[in-house]
């Protein structure tokens, strides 16, 4: 997956017509690690995918649906795309991917014990977002406003500015987020 993810990062800069110099601007990325990253001699974190989502106008989901098969009406939980981030401690599980005519998906997020997670802007602005926590606590700061979630609770907002995700501790916190588009 992780070939196929860096093959389709160059293909969307050069189908924006953009120099590597242009998507560091833009994403604020060094030249050396997009090009690496393209490459596949690295591996990204969620918050440099994070950065490419915003400068490509899609969602994480998005992107890495992109890089599989078209997904199936049934998502079996064997066939879920997942996705680990060992640096940040941030696992992702596709639970509902993004498919043409559908605006909404759902994701779940772990995060280990201090673990956080940091996006500069949205993908997409005024992306609809519901997050409900499953096991665990989560702090969740929209727009610098810090929202401490436990488990059962929902925190919805439409997406303008900076997020933040944090686990607190004392164990992991397992959450679903539900996606849906503008």
């Amino acid at each position: 997956m992780e070939a196929r993810l860096a093959r389709r990062l160059a293909l969307l800069r050069t189908d924006h017509g953009w120099p590597l110099d242009e998507l560091a601007r833009r994403t604020g990325v060094s030249r050396s690690t997009l090009s690496r990253l393209e490459r596949g001699e690295i591996s990204p974190t969620a918050g440099l995918l994070g950065k490419l989502c915003t400068a490509y106008g899609r969602t994480m989901s998005q992107l890495l649906a992109e890089v599989e098969a078209e997904p199936p009406q049934l998502v079996r939980a064997d066939r879920q795309l997942v996705w680990r981030d060992e640096a940040s401690g941030f696992t992702r599980r596709s639970v509902s991917p993004p498919r043409p005519g559908l605006r909404g998906e759902i994701i779940e997020g772990v995060l280990r014990p201090g673990a956080e997670i940091s996006y500069d802007a949205p993908p997409l602005p005024g992306l609809e977002q519901h997050i409900w926590v499953l096991e665990g606590a989560l702090e969740i700061t929209v727009d610098d406003e810090v929202h401490p979630v436990g488990p059962g609770d929902c925190l919805r907002f439409h997406l303008w500015g900076s997020t933040r995700f944090h686990c607190p501790g004392p164990g992991r916190v397992r959450y679903a987020v539900l996606i849906v588009l503008p």
